[in-house]
C-alpha cells in the first residue's frame, strides 16, 4: 500500500495499541441505550441501530466543545480530552439525522450545534485548516504524530462535509440558526485550499505545520478516501484551486486507474480488490454517488462493485478464518487484536468490522441487512453495547473489541440514513459551492444538472 495511505494508519496504530480504559465515560444521558430486542422488522432494527450508535456523538460528546471524542478509551497518554476533527464532522451529520428523526428536539440540536461552531471558531487552525486532533476543553492542537502538529486537510474536509450539511439543514430565520450558518460560512471561507498546493503545484498536500512546514510530505493522490478533499478545494470561492490540481494531482496517482475484474465485478479505480471499504464511504457521506460520473469513473459502479468485491472475498474466505461468510463480511480500517490496521482483501487479518457492511447499506442493502441481523442477533451478546456495535471482532482469535471509534460509528448513522431517505446526500448536493465545484471538474450528476 502506498505511503500516502499507510503512514496515517501506522501512526494511529502506535497510539491505539497503547490505549488505556478510562472511567470518564457518559457525559449526559439524553438517549437511553437498549439491549437486544427480539423479532424486529428491518425498519425497526435500522431505527434501533442508528439511534443507539448516535449516542456516541450525543451522550459521549466532549462536555465543553460538543465534539466527538476520538475513541471510547483513552488515546495513547493524552487523557480523555482528545477530540477528532473528521469524526466530529461525521457526528455533526448524525445530529442532523437525529433532528430529522426527532430523537432530539430542534432546540437541543441548535444548542449543541452552537456549542460546536463557537468552539471551532476559536480553536487552533492553520491557514483555516484544523489539525487531526484538538483538546476538547482548550481548543489547542494535540499532535497526531511527532511532526503532525498542524493542519490536516483531509480531516478538515470531513468536518466541512458535515458542517455544510448542517448549514443547509439549520435554515430557520432565528438568532441561533443564523449564528450557526454565519459561523460555518466564516470558517468555510477562511480555508486557504490554494496554500496546500505547496507553492502552486498541481496537487494538494495533506499536512502543513507551523513548526515543521511540509515535512510530512504527503501529496494526495487517488483513488482512496480523499475525493471529498479535492471536490471541496475546487468548490471554494475565496481560495480555490484550479481544475488542473484534480486532473494532474488526484487522478494521476500510481493506484488511481484499475479496470480489472475481481470475483466477476469490474473495478474502475483504485487498488486491486478495492482496498478497505472506507474508501467508498467517507467521501460519499455527503457526495451523492448516484449518477455521479466524470471522465474517470461512474462512482456508483465504483462504490457498489468495491463493496461487492469485499463481500465476495469474505464469502470465498481463502484464508479460512472462522466466522466469515454470506452474513459476516466487511473489511476496513479498525481496531484489531494487535492494535489498529486497515484491513482489506489484500491485508486480511481475520477481523470483521461492523461499520464496513453497515455503512455500505446504500450499495448493498440486501447483503448489509443480512450482516446487520447476524451482528445483532447472533453476535449481539459480544459486540452490542451502549453506543451500538463495538469496533471490530475476530472469531478466529476469540477477540471482541470493547472500544468504539468516532470515525467508524459516524458512517453507520449517516450511510444508513442515506439509504433510507437520502437526507445527507440531498443537503450536501444542494450547496451552491459544491454544484459549482463539480461542474468545474465536468462531473455529471442529476443533482447538479
Amino acid at each position: 500500500m502506498k505511503k500516502l495511505l499507510i503512514l496515517p494508519f501506522l501512526i494511529l496504530s502506535a497510539f491505539c495499541c497503547q490505549a488505556q480504559s478510562t472511567k470518564k465515560n457518559v457525559v449526559s444521558d439524553g438517549i437511553k441505550p437498549v439491549g437486544i430486542i427480539k423479532n424486529l422488522s428491518d425498519s425497526a432494527l435500522l431505527d434501533v441501530v442508528q439511534r443507539q450508535t448516535f449516542r456516541y456523538f450525543w451522550d459521549f460528546a466532549h462536555p465543553v466543545s460538543g465534539l466527538a471524542r476520538e475513541r471510547s478509551n483513552t488515546s495513547y497518554n493524552y487523557g480523555p480530552e482528545v477530540v477528532t476533527i473528521g469524526g466530529s464532522g461525521f457526528g455533526i451529520m448524525g445530529i442532523v439525522v437525529a433532528t430529522q428523526r426527532k430523537w432530539i428536539t430542534r432546540e437541543q440540536a441548535d444548542d449543541r450545534m452552537l456549542k460546536i461552531v463557537r468552539f471551532l471558531y476559536r480553536a487552533d487552525s492553520f491557514h483555516g485548516v484544523f489539525p487531526h486532533w484538538l483538546n476538547g476543553e482548550t481548543g489547542k492542537v494535540i499532535p497526531f504524530g511527532r511532526k503532525d502538529d498542524g493542519a490536516d486537510l483531509v480531516e478538515t474536509s470531513y468536518m466541512f462535509e458535515g458542517l455544510l450539511c448542517a448549514r443547509q439543514y439549520y435554515n430557520a430565520d432565528n438568532a441561533k440558526e443564523r449564528e450557526i450558518r454565519d459561523k460555518i460560512n466564516g470558517m468555510w471561507n477562511d480555508i486557504e485550499w490554494n496554500w496546500f498546493t505547496r507553492h502552486g503545484q498541481d496537487v494538494l498536500y495533506w499536512h502543513w505545520s507551523p513548526n515543521n512546514g511540509w515535512a510530512m510530505n504527503f501529496p494526495i493522490h487517488g483513488f482512496n478516501e480523499c475525493l471529498i478533499t479535492y471536490v471541496l478545494a475546487e468548490s471554494a470561492t475565496r481560495y480555490p484551486v484550479p481544475a488542473s490540481v484534480y486532473h494532474k494531482g488526484w487522478a494521476q496517482g500510481d493506484f488511481f486507474k484499475n479496470g480489472k475484474t475481481f470475483y466477476g465485478y469490474k473495478l474502475p479505480l483504485g487498488f486491486d480488490y478495492g482496498g478497505p471499504l472506507f474508501f467508498s464511504q467517507y467521501s460519499f457521506m455527503g457526495l451523492d454517488p448516484k449518477g455521479l460520473k466524470d471522465e474517470y469513473a461512474d462512482y456508483w459502479e465504483q462504490n457498489q462493485n468495491h463493496t461487492l468485491i469485499n463481500r465476495a472475498y469474505c464469502v470465498d474466505n481463502p484464508k479460512k478464518f472462522k466466522g466469515y461468510g454470506e452474513n459476516c463480511w466487511g473489511l476496513t480500517a479498525s481496531d484489531n487484536y494487535d492494535g489498529y490496521n486497515a484491513q482489506s482483501p489484500t491485508n486480511d487479518l481475520g477481523v470483521i468490522t461492523p461499520t464496513a457492511a453497515l455503512s455500505a447499506f446504500p450499495y448493498t442493502p440486501k447483503y448489509s441487512m443480512q450482516a446487520l441481523r447476524h451482528f445483532y442477533y447472533d453476535l449481539g451478546d459480544k459486540i452490542w453495547g451502549q453506543y451500538g456495535f463495538t469496533d471490530a471482532f475476530s472469531e478466529s482469535h476469540n477477540w471482541y473489541a470493547k472500544s468504539y471509534l468516532a470515525i467508524d460509528q459516524g458512517p453507520i448513522v449517516v450511510m444508513i440514513e442515506n439509504y433510507r431517505s437520502g437526507l445527507l446526500w440531498n443537503l450536501f448536493m444542494s450547496c451552491p459551492e459544491v454544484k459549482a465545484g463539480l461542474k468545474k471538474l465536468n462531473f455529471e450528476s442529476p443533482k447538479i444538472n
